[in-house]
């Protein structure tokens, strides 16, 4: 159940980190998604907390 909670927050985090203002192009089918769930399971522990300061300091 963690597991899945810091999954979901990751893709949050990574959505407003690393792809924020860009496109990301994929020829098979959920390509993208996985791509942004795969940076969200190895990098979630640093871009969760780097995401919620982003957003309670810079509000774009």
């Amino acid at each position: 159940m963690l597991f899945i909670i810091y999954l979901v927050l990751g893709y949050w985090a990574a959505g407003q980190t690393i792809f924020k203002n860009k496109v990301i192009i994929s020829f098979r089918f959920g390509g993208a998604f996985l791509y942004r769930l795969i940076a969200a399971c190895f990098l979630g522990w640093i871009l969760i907390p780097v995401a919620i300061i982003k957003m309670l300091f810079f509000h774009n």
